[in-house]
């Protein structure tokens, strides 16, 4: 191939059908255990090269409260530089549409698109296992994101095990209006709630782990994830939100990674479809349906 000018990448955002806590690390950080899924909701990230062979990293956003400092796509593309010895510039440009702050990983997956993008636009031929590599100096979720799909994700975030696709047809995903002291430090702020009453042993996520793995379904009773404890009282309004979908007759309704958004799986498609209109047109609720997407593979430019 030619020598790309501009690289654009899908952002995907991600729901972790289980996410358990185990434990308080040396380093600060908890260790975690999760199953993970990218879905079909995504932000785009244009890479392009910069007009002359300046070295500068120039990154933009539509949403300005994302500024080009907290960005995780700038640490992204710092942290790649300094793996691969590169001394090349770029021009990022990200256009939000998963929400910011709200549990969906959109910063991470603007980061993990950002390497993608980086690694062709720069021909470093660097594998996704590489990438992946150099994802756990950036965020938490990155590694997972850097590929996508169904994952066992262990550690820090850092031990990603991808595993066979997960049978879900549909999610439905409610992100609601909560006012956030300091929404860039939403996760470290939830984080510091959490106690040692709070720990498990990881077996909800090994177990429904190897119930994907095995080809079987995917029941919404085996989800879990214990920020769910904490939620009703680090976001004004999260329950009656979560009762309001209960009572169109979700079954189980979930915290999205560390919230506020919340999701269920539909028990049919036309219901769920019922239910993404009622929650939109009429009660103007900021709501996704969304399919699962597939894990991405190595592209023949990278």
């Amino acid at each position: 191939m030619g020598n790309p000018q501009r690289i654009r990448e899908r952002a995907y955002a991600k729901v972790n059908l289980t996410l358990e806590i185990l434990g308080t690390r040396r380093d600060g950080y908890h260790n975690l255990s999760s199953v993970m899924q990218t879905i079909d909701l995504f932000d785009t990230v244009t890479i392009s090269k910069t007009d002359s062979n300046s070295s500068e990293i120039i990154v933009t956003c539509d949403d300005a409260q994302i500024t080009p400092e907290i960005n995780l796509a700038t640490k992204a593309a710092t942290v790649l530089r300094e793996h691969a010895g590169a001394s090349m510039g770029a021009e990022i440009s990200i256009e939000k549409n998963i929400p910011v702050s709200a549990g969906l990983g959109g910063g991470s997956a603007d980061a993990a698109a950002t390497l993608r993008g980086l690694n062709k636009l720069w021909k470093l031929g660097l594998s996704l296992d590489e990438l992946t590599e150099f994802a756990a100096d950036i965020g938490s979720d990155v590694p997972f994101l850097v590929r996508g799909g169904t994952a066992l994700v262990q550690g820090r975030g850092e031990d990603v095990t991808m595993i066979a696709a997960a049978k879900i047809p549909k999610f439905l995903i409610l992100t609601p209006e909560v006012d956030l002291e300091n929404p860039t430090a939403k996760t470290a702020s939830v984080f510091a709630h959490v106690n040692e009453s709070m720990f498990t042993r990881g077996n909800l996520t090994h177990k429904l782990a190897a119930r994907v793995r095995s080809g079987g379904d995917c029941p919404p009773e085996f989800f879990f994830n214990q920020f769910g404890k904490l939620a009703e009282s680090l976001f004004p309004g999260w329950g009656g939100e979560r009762d309001g979908l209960v009572a169109l007759g979700a079954r189980d309704v979930l915290l999205c990674g560390a919230g506020p958004s919340m999701f269920t799986v539909p028990p049919s498609k036309e219901l769920g479809t019922a239910w993404h209109l009622l929650l939109t047109t009429v009660h103007g609720k900021q709501v996704f349906l969304v399919d699962p997407a597939p894990a991405i593979t190595e592209s023949p430019e990278s």
